[in-house]
């Protein structure tokens, strides 16, 4: 029993969860005594385990041909290696998680709190379609990560919590779009091998960096002029250095080992819960200065 829950745990992805808890913790900065409703932890609760085990499963049960041939693949950091059995059963606690957990928030959250989670179903079916999925149609599978601002509104409605700025969704937009690009960064060789087209494996390693220092330029862009956010500007400012640093100096085009990527996934960790920390506590992407 022990080793099943483990393996469903793998499944979702631990080392990813600073982003979709991110979105959720953002509508909340600011707000006093927050952390003493039970709402609060049932939601974030939910965008941590549930919500990247119907995310990560249902792509994990369509890529296995791609999956076997993935270093990364195995870990809690990036997933489970699973075997053919073990997926062609995972569609089964996928759904009765989501029917247990989904409930009290719909009850809750109404009519909107519904279309949020269909909007979920929606996207990741049509993400994760076996033969004509958008994961494999560049650049559609990039659009697909906007679905991922869902969990804002959700925030919002669980929480209810004021409403944030467009610029706030336009910053989130480019934000989720270069996390998902940094993973096809690393997954341009298994990706190749298996004949799964993406963005990187069009691009190539080099041009795909170009493409994610670009897109993180104009993450800092916004936050300077339209949030007057020097801090966390600063901290990304610093995020865009090392990638200038990798694609010119360190790595190049080369592709990182198994151990490099775990390291960058430990670091990006901890950076991710400082610049949480003090986006929840400055409440800087909550109103345009």
């Amino acid at each position: 029993m022990l080793k099943q829950i483990l393996f469903y745990l793998k499944v979702s992805r631990p080392g990813l969860w600073f982003a979709t808890g991110w979105l959720y913790l953002l509508p909340t900065s600011q707000i006093p005594n927050i952390i003493d409703s039970p709402l609060f932890w049932y939601g974030f609760f939910y965008v941590s385990f549930p919500l990247n085990f119907l995310v990560y499963g249902w792509n994990d049960v369509v890529d296995y041909e791609t999956d076997i041939l993935n270093p990364r693949k195995g870990s809690f950091w990036f997933g489970a290696q699973a075997t053919k059995p073990q997926l062609k059963q995972l569609w089964l606690p996928i759904l009765l998680v989501q029917l247990v957990t989904i409930v009290p928030m719909i009850y809750y959250g109404g009519w909107l709190m519904a279309l949020i989670f269909l909007s979920f179903f929606v996207i990741n079916g049509l993400y994760n379609l076996p033969k004509h999925g958008l994961r494999s149609k560049p650049p559609f599978e990039l659009f697909c990560q906007i679905g991922y601002l869902l969990i804002v509104p959700l925030s919002i409605i669980l929480n209810d919590t004021g409403s944030l700025p467009w610029q706030t969704y336009a910053y989130l937009s480019l934000f989720s779009i270069q996390s998902h690009l940094m993973g096809e960064v690393m997954d341009i060789a298994p990706d190749r091998e298996a004949g799964r087209q993406t963005t990187g494996t069009l691009l190539g390693v080099k041009k795909t960096k170009l493409l994610i220092i670009g897109i993180m330029a104009a993450e800092i862009a916004v936050l300077f002029i339209t949030f007057k956010e020097y801090i966390f500007g600063s901290i990304l400012g610093l995020g865009l250095l090392w990638l200038i640093l990798d694609l010119f100096v360190v790595f190049r085009a080369k592709q990182y080992t198994v151990n490099q990527m775990k390291l960058f996934a430990f670091a990006s960790n901890g950076i991710a819960m400082i610049t949480i920390a003090y986006v929840w506590y400055s409440g800087c992407l909550s109103s345009v200065k």
